[in-house]
């Protein structure tokens, strides 16, 4: 990541039309961002590696190579892979913008764009690039501190775990910002998700690991345009698929940081389930990690009992009878077994959870 000067950020913008590089160079400028424009994508492709900015602008119809083709190029090295691709187009069609983020595109704005559209995007994306980078560097700083200082391993750990926690925390609250109807739960997850593992008498270390992955568990939905995730009403099957994307793109945010725990997994398999009825890759039985089983049952009860954009709140009570009805043929038995036991038997449940059932 490219960070010198006191610029807001380094961003190249590529677009063979030059009144369209001259106005966004304008407005980004104005706002106080280094700018490098490119007429085409070849050159492009060049002058982000000899010199990797913080985010890339791309137009899709351009001459000899289009911005698919140029997005393809830039995942494809491992020097550019993570610099985050908005792009932009006068391209309506909901394939179009689909093809975007298959290709591995972040967000989409659409032309005749609106400044302060773009503005709030760059900052946003240029924000959570820098908040990945960073984790991974003190995560690197801190795991190689504590192999150094062995002596004081005990007291080395706790800070690490706190500066961990805090990181995630930064995340999560990233993501329900965009999300206000959602709003804590990834929170009540993690604690939901957290009691049934020691329900089942996991370690304190896996468990930490376990409530750690919950509060992130939905980190891919950052990508997911706003509209979509706070629609009202039922989603297209074509909507519905950039929703379906979000533990891919999760995966794929956290995959290069090296947690002491599988987070990156947990993130990846958390909507798969026994019968392979699941996504993204259809896992099936054996496949499944134990922590992602355990957050996606946690996931399960929290959704179905609290309110969503396109339903009320349906209440504790229906969240366990689809628990009870999936247990041992889509939910892990003893997983289901322990959420049931919790709530059920012990009197488990959340403050937020009493207020909406």
């Amino acid at each position: 990541m490219n960070n010198s000067g006191d610029n807001q950020g380094n961003i190249v913008i590529v677009d063979d039309q030059p009144n369209n590089l001259r106005v966004l160079s304008g407005i980004l400028q104005q706002a106080g961002y280094k700018v490098r424009p490119a007429l085409d994508g070849k050159f492009a492709l060049q002058s982000i590696k000899s010199s990797p900015p913080d985010l890339i602008l791309l137009d899709i119809r351009m001459p000899e190579m289009d911005g698919y083709e140029v997005c393809r190029h830039l995942k494809a090295d491992e020097q550019t892979r993570e610099i985050p691709v908005i792009f932009i187009s006068a391209l309506q069609d909901m394939e179009d913008k689909l093809n975007a983020f298959r290709v591995g595109g972040v967000d989409y704005v659409a032309k005749p764009f609106q400044m302060e559209e773009v503005l709030a995007r760059v900052q946003a994306h240029i924000k959570l690039y820098r908040l990945q980078c960073n984790l991974q560097n003190v995560i690197e700083t801190r795991t190689q501190d504590l192999r150094m200082t062995l002596e004081s391993l005990s007291e080395s750990q706790k800070k690490y775990s706190k500066i961990l926690e805090e990181m995630i925390l930064a995340i999560s609250m990233t993501i329900e910002k965009r999300d206000p109807y959602t709003a804590g739960h990834q929170w009540r997850v993690s604690l939901i998700a957290a009691e049934i593992a020691h329900e089942l008498g996991m370690s304190a270390d896996r468990i930490e690991g376990i409530r750690l992955g919950g509060m992130v568990h939905d980190i891919g939905k950052i990508y997911v345009p706003v509209e979509i995730l706070t629609r009202p009403g039922a989603l297209s099957d074509i909507e519905f698929s950039f929703i379906k994307t979000h533990p891919e793109v999760g995966y794929d945010i956290v995959k290069h940081v090296q947690f002491p725990w599988p987070v990156a997994d947990m993130i990846l398999q958390h909507h798969e389930r026994l019968d392979g009825s699941g996504y993204p890759r259809g896992l099936k039985r054996g496949e499944i990690l134990l922590e992602s089983q355990i957050i996606s049952v946690s996931d399960i009860v929290e959704a179905i009992a609290s309110h969503r954009p396109y339903r009320p709140a349906l209440g504790l009570e229906h969240a366990l009878k689809e628990i009870r009805a999936g247990a041992g043929r889509i939910y892990d038995a003893d997983v289901a077994a322990a959420c049931l036991r919790l709530f059920e038997e012990k009197g488990y449940m959340l403050p937020e959870l009493i207020k909406r059932t």
